[in-house]
């Protein structure tokens, strides 16, 4: 009873690691093309409802998105690094790629990847928008998302959550299209040129004469408060900051 007991545990052992092995280069495949949906559905290039193959989804990506690669620290670009390959959240956790976030930020962030992939909206051969991933805290897990904003680096035009594991229909409304919405026309930056945009508690007024404060989520009040730290810190001194200072003084480019 024990041999057979042994023989088909190491029988089953074989065949899950034979499959998690053989079905690994297509995994990650389905993850590149996950990321290319949602950065191509935060730049508007995605219709709700489109549903699209993955061979439509790497074409529509290619002749509308740039991918850079850069340093956060200083916000140069970077071209010894395959934006292609690369990868923030595993960067992130190595020592060797990363460094330690600010103790104690409200984001909850542990640590800052050296490099960071930026996207760029491309329109009449000019970038018409910016897309920066960016992750933080909420109630019951960590929030890994995107958010887009206009060539002028200031104006929100999109916010999209592709990984969480908050409450649905409370923190989980993250991912309602009526909320995302909320975002467009939002302003990032205060006169301080510090992030100055949040998620309030109820209803905030509309983009012109409240531009600085976002819909809260109903009944998700740590949630929301996890969003508006990770917006914050991302668009800080310690994230992408540096680099849309640059991108600005340069003209967009």
């Amino acid at each position: 009873m024990f041999f057979f007991a042994g023989a088909v545990c190491l029988v089953c052992s074989i065949f899950v690691a034979s499959s998690a092995v053989a079905l690994k280069p297509k995994q990650d495949a389905n993850k590149i093309v996950d990321r290319q949906k949602k950065v191509l559905s935060v730049a508007g290039l995605i219709r709700a409802g489109e549903d699209l193959g993955p061979d439509v989804v790497a074409e529509r990506f290619e002749e509308n998105i740039v991918t850079k690669v850069i340093n956060l620290d200083t916000g140069e670009y970077v071209d010894d690094v395959d934006p292609a390959t690369y990868d923030m959240r595993r960067a992130a956790i190595d020592p060797a790629t990363s460094v330690a976030a600010p103790a104690g930020n409200p984001a909850k962030v542990l640590r800052i990847p050296n490099h960071a992939l930026v996207y760029h909206v491309m329109r009449d051969g000019a970038v018409d928008n910016l897309i920066l991933p960016m992750h933080g805290k909420g109630l019951w897990s960590t929030l890994y998302g995107f958010l887009a904003v206009e060539s002028d680096a200031q104006t929100v035009s999109g916010i999209v959550f592709y990984e969480h594991a908050e409450t649905p229909g409370l923190g989980g409304e993250v991912d309602n299209p009526r909320w995302r919405s909320s975002w467009k026309g939002r302003k990032v930056y205060g006169e301080d040129g510090q992030p100055k945009i949040s998620v309030i508690k109820g209803p905030a007024g509309s983009a012109s004469s409240d531009p600085f404060r976002v819909d809260g989520l109903s009944g998700a009040t740590i949630t929301s408060r996890g969003v508006s730290y990770l917006v914050q810190f991302w668009m800080g001194d310690d994230g992408f900051k540096p680099y849309l200072d640059r991108f600005t003084a340069q003209g967009g480019a």
